[in-house]
């Protein structure tokens, strides 16, 4: 399995896991600038490591990132729309529902 290295000297595996590289980019950069982290910043690691990659590696972690994001997607969509069913309900409810008058 190759390893990649982070700016900080961190060896990163590629073992196709896309969680544990943002795992690793949130340690690695993100805390270790206490939380003040720039766009840039962020960019400029995350270029780095693509560009240790094979052509191989990169379309592995391209796919396994367009799906999490295709699932991540959902789940706000979905959530929303739940968010929505929910407060039409509670404007129709007043301090009489469910009362017998």
């Amino acid at each position: 399995m190759r390893k990649v290295r982070l700016t900080s000297g961190y060896e990163l595996s590629l073992d196709g896991d896309l969680l544990g590289v943002l795992e690793a980019l949130y340690r690695e950069v993100t805390l270790k600038h206490e939380l003040r982290v720039s766009f840039d910043d962020m960019m400029k690691e995350i270029q780095g490591l693509v560009d240790q990659m094979t052509e191989e590696e990169r379309k592995r972690y391209l796919v396994e990132s367009l799906f999490l994001n295709s699932v991540t997607y959902e789940n706000e969509m979905l959530d929303a729309y739940m968010r929505k069913l929910t407060a039409g309900k509670k404007k129709g409810r007043g301090r009489t529902a469910g009362r017998a008058l």
